[in-house]
């Protein structure tokens, strides 16, 4: 599909401003909500791969699209 067409269909290839995916892990133990991005940052930091410019555009726009947290704040 190209970019005339998805835009026809009404896929502009952007993220629309919508709510992330929740996803929670009971055994997480995080008190905190943490980004699919902030993990994956985590992750790749810790096997010594450092972080550029396209590396934070790419954390930001997965935490936009998953979020992982524990227990839901009552």
């Amino acid at each position: 599909m190209n970019e005339k067409d998805a835009k026809a269909k009404g896929h502009s290839g952007e993220m629309t401003d919508h709510q992330p995916y929740r996803v929670n892990l009971p055994g997480f133990g995080a008190e905190e909500d943490i980004g699919l991005g902030d993990i994956i940052k985590r992750v790749t930091y810790a096997f010594g791969i450092k972080p550029c410019g396209g590396c934070e555009r790419r954390a930001a726009t997965l935490n936009r699209w998953a979020i992982f947290g524990g227990r839901r704040a009552k």
